[in-house]
């Protein structure tokens, strides 16, 4: 029952005035919209002070937080999903825990059998929309429900949540489909947001479920692997492979056909390699998805490369850099020219390193570009540029006209070449900053690699300021993670002595349902800096033996990946398995 106007209370509690009252009321006549609508648009009131007004007027509780852990998901057979988004509402379980009152409305349309809880509960972001709320109301059956006010980020994210949920189960839809064999690629359409995919055809709830179940999961890629009387399903998580499904080997041809039609690749072609791309929403996650297929002898291997847009992007603290390592970076990151390399195999975290890099000097006093292979994150204010080999857009060709742009500070994605390695070296001795990374194990060796590439001694000595080593590393999952005494072949493995473990909890890992079962979640980068002092320089004169240099650092106290890994599992982050598993002496 409304009490007071919404001008009235927004003017008593929240301090707007008359004027600008007046102004949104006159907007609202002429262009059309309801004056918290407008007053909302211009900034005036945050939706969580327009929320609360409502609350008042309405004399419905607010929550700006639903509990998303007590969410059902028996209505989602019944109710679309796109009926719920577009009037922003959705029937959830209620917070027994909660202290707010909530009024208990009445329903004259119920019947009595087959109806829901009366404990129904049901969020709604504008409550002046009676009539969807009321046809809502009749398609659940409800008998009693309660009605609160959220935000509409809440809403949504709770319908994503029951939808997402009541998903079939990966093995059930392969289930169906044994069960039914005529269910081949139909109704191949591209669909904006995943969940919102009401598409019977089993193919595509199947490929629809993969990549969702993927993202939820934190995945990085997905392998579709085939062989001789099967083929596997898998996804990496965490930099570990593991198994999420293994279905019949008649449903490979649409699986990957399916895959190759929302890539916009050739179904007809099976024989070459293809890549391709697509943009893949599910929920409030963007995906950019990488495609990837290669003709085996028992069909076409499919790799999914998942980007998450959504996620932002890393500060240099976040990387897990020590305090007298990230106070070396960012003194280093200061450094008006030279150049700075980013070393270690493939899924090392370079890039993330790299960005991080990027973000924390990232000002508008200076140009900043990119040449990269591919684009992964769109950062504002810096210009980049996109690898293309199809028109001869090579790294050595563009880094060769980025320096012809005035810039401050140059960003190559890797130095693959002896041209492309020469004009970084040129760029680095006449005034700029060059950030590149190198496939090497450990720091010491890509000076060998530069030398094998074809740079000079002398060049190298002049020109690269620092070489940074690094691994990513399985964090131990905070929520199951268990203290233990290792054994001596463990400590003696990693080379920690009995006097470091004392005053020090060393963890190992277990498994729960929030690490799905693996002990890990999360990883963390552990690094070897090897700064070229005026004595590295001069001994890379003399030899570029990566043995020799590496010693000569370490006499210099430089801590290498295996010692930091150390101080990773002394610190209770990590186990001394993943420092083995990924460093070596």
């Amino acid at each position: 029952m409304i009490q007071k106007s919404l001008s009235q209370i927004l003017r008593d509690k929240f301090g707007v005035s008359e004027e600008e009252l007046l102004e949104a009321n006159d907007i609202g006549k002429e262009k059309g919209g309801r004056t918290g609508e407008i007053l909302l648009q211009k900034k005036i009131i945050s939706e969580k002070q327009l929320l609360e007004a409502l609350s008042v007027q309405y004399d419905i509780p607010f929550w700006p937080d639903l509990p998303l852990n007590n969410i059902g998901n028996s209505f989602t057979q019944r109710v679309p999903i796109q009926f719920l988004k577009k009037y922003a509402m959705v029937p959830l379980v209620a917070d027994h825990n909660s202290e707010i009152p909530l009024p208990i409305q009445k329903s004259s349309t119920q019947k009595e059998e087959g109806s829901h809880p009366a404990g129904c509960t049901i969020a709604v972001h504008d409550p002046s929309l009676f009539q969807p709320l009321d046809d809502l109301v009749r398609i659940l059956e409800l008998k009693e429900y309660q009605i609160v006010l959220s935000t509409k980020s809440s809403i949504i994210s709770a319908i994503n949540i029951a939808y997402d949920l009541s998903r079939d189960s990966a093995e059930q839809l392969v289930q169906d489909m044994e069960e039914n064999g005529t269910s081949i690629i139909s109704k191949i359409d591209d669909t904006a947001d995943l969940l919102d995919d009401t598409s019977d055809a089993p193919i595509i709830k199947l490929v629809n479920h993969i990549i969702s179940q993927s993202v939820k999961a934190d995945a990085s890629d997905i392998h579709i692997e085939p062989y001789q009387n099967n083929f596997k399903v898998r996804y990496r998580v965490d930099g570990i492979l593991y198994d999420l499904l293994t279905p019949p080997k008649w449903i490979q041809p649409a699986l990957i056909s399916r895959i190759k039609v929302m890539a916009k690749l050739n179904i007809a072609e099976k024989r070459l390699p293809q890549d391709g791309r697509l943009d893949v929403k599910i929920g409030d996650h963007t995906i950019d998805v990488r495609v990837s297929t290669l003709p085996t002898t028992f069909g076409e291997r499919v790799v999914l490369r998942l980007l998450n847009k959504t996620n932002t992007l890393f500060q240099l603290s976040d990387l897990g850099l020590s305090s007298e390592k990230l106070e070396l970076f960012e003194h280093l990151v200061q450094s008006p020219n030279g150049i700075i390399l980013v070393t270690g195999p493939t899924g090392s975290g370079k890039t993330t390193t790299l960005y991080a890099i990027l973000s924390s000097i990232n000002t508008p006093d200076i140009n900043i570009i990119t040449i990269e292979d591919p684009v992964e994150y769109q950062i504002k204010g810096i210009s980049q540029i996109q690898v293309n080999p199809k028109i001869n857009l090579t790294f050595a060709r563009g880094l060769r006209s980025i320096v012809r742009q005035d810039p401050d500070v140059i960003l190559v994605g890797e130095i693959r070449d002896q041209e492309t390695a020469e004009i970084a070296v040129q760029s680095a001795l006449t005034g700029h900053l060059v950030f590149s990374t190198l496939h090497t194990n450990d720091s010491a060796s890509a000076i060998t690699r530069l030398v094998d590439i074809g740079v000079e001694p002398f060049l190298i000595s002049s020109s690269v300021l620092a070489v940074v080593a690094q691994r990513l590393v399985r964090m131990l999952c905070s929520n199951c993670k268990q203290p233990y005494i290792p054994d001596d072949i463990a400590l003696k493995s990693l080379g920690i002595t009995l006097d470091q473990t004392k005053s020090r909890n060393l963890f190992k890992a277990k498994g729960c349902e929030k690490c799905f079962h693996s002990g890990y979640r999360g990883r963390i980068g552990i690094f070897e800096i090897m700064l070229l002092d005026p004595s590295l320089k001069s001994l890379i004169l003399k030899t570029f033996d990566s043995q020799q240099i590496k010693e000569a650092a370490r006499k210099k106290n430089m801590v290498t990946l295996r010692q930091d890994g150390i101080e990773k599992v002394l610190q209770g982050l990590t186990t001394i398995e993943e420092v083995i598993r990924v460093t070596q002496r």
